[in-house]
């Protein structure tokens, strides 16, 4: 019989984590996520906290929370060790967790803090599958759209407009964009069709400045290290926002969503909720106002979509998945995607 896996045993959420990082290309940062079972049964606070944690250590994301403590401490400057782990010149597990201990006695205080809220890891590279969606609805609704990103965090998706996509060889966006998006494409490329994003925002309940260096580089500790490409969609997502931030709203997601309903719609042009990798960490109430809100307002004729990039978590597979109106507001399932746009299995509905 197979077995079910407890989601509440820190220990195998840590496990999960470790094993989920090394199958997507980090087994530096896998490393590093084991290396926290050393820390359950020490005398830190912070091994305390872990092993003690009173949610769901899965669904919240609790061994990428301190794991990107672990890389700012190199990020930073305040402590290069682990430099070598991420490098993969000390493979050892036993000296990883003999020097994740060693790190978490010495920085306990500093480390601690990482584990009061859910990573922020942004990805642009996610940002792939909201276009291929668009493109999928232009001929459906109309080309143009009003978006509106929920958990936009530093709203690196929320510049999506200033991107250059090569989706399996259909191009959008400025081809001379610093943020060149191409994954690995599977399946049958999206048909091109024109789209135009008259606004664009998006609201968080704690969004990142990045034009404040120091919660830039908190953004980039949560970047797994080894995957170079990723941190260097960061770096451009910087100097984007420095020519121009992007518009973001402190709220929290159901108000915003009800703001945002409200608000007059300029004629001809679809409204558009979007997020990716954001649904699971919003509490089951906020989940249902927000889905209730939307799903009113549609049945109520505004021109509405939702796109939602998200994990199914009895797969933890991270679908993409339509909703529009008119049209019936019926869930489409379009594709799945890898956790960080590194492809995009594209299901090509017609």
């Amino acid at each position: 019989m197979e077995r079910v896996m407890d989601w509440q045993d820190v220990a195998e959420a840590i496990r999960w984590q470790a094993d989920h990082a090394a199958k997507n290309g980090a087994p530096c940062t896998a490393r590093v996520v084991r290396a926290q079972l050393a820390l359950l049964e020490s005398d830190t606070e912070t091994g305390r906290r872990l092993a003690h944690w009173p949610g769901k250590p899965l669904e919240d994301a609790l061994p990428l929370r301190l794991a990107g403590g672990f890389h700012h401490l190199v990020l930073s400057g305040a402590d290069a060790r682990l430099a070598a782990v991420y490098l993969g010149e000390l493979a050892d597990q036993a000296a990883v967790d003999a020097l994740i201990l060693d790190l978490t006695r010495q920085y306990d205080a500093a480390l601690l803090p990482w584990l009061d809220g859910p990573p922020q890891t942004n990805e642009a590279g996610r940002s792939a599958s909201i276009m291929a969606a668009l493109l999928w609805l232009s001929p459906r609704v109309g080309p143009r759209f009003e978006m509106n990103e929920l958990g936009a965090s530093a709203g690196v998706n929320t510049m999506m407009e200033r991107y250059h996509y090569d989706l399996g060889g259909t191009e959008v966006g400025p081809v001379d964009s610093p943020m060149q998006i191409k994954p690995e494409w599977r399946g049958p490329a999206p048909k091109i069709a024109p789209v135009e994003i008259g606004a664009i925002q998006g609201c968080d309940r704690a969004p990142v400045n990045l034009a404040d260096p120091a919660q830039a580089l908190r953004l980039k500790s949560y970047v797994w290290a080894e995957v170079t490409e990723r941190l260097a969609r960061i770096d451009a997502a910087i100097a984007l926002a420095g020519e121009r931030a992007p518009d973001l709203v402190r709220m929290d997601a159901g108000d915003w969503v009800d703001q945002r309903l409200a608000a007059p719609l300029e004629a001809g042009t679809t409204r558009v909720f979007y997020h990716s990798i954001v649904w699971q960490y919003l509490p089951p109430e906020t989940r249902a106002r927000i889905t209730a809100a939307i799903t009113r307002a549609g049945e109520a004729g505004q021109r509405l979509a939702w796109i939602m990039l998200e994990t199914n978590r009895e797969t933890f597979r991270h679908e993409l998945t339509v909703r529009h109106w008119p049209g019936g507001g019926e869930p489409v399932l379009l594709g799945e995607a890898h956790a960080h746009g590194a492809w995009v299995a594209w299901h090509g509905k017609a």
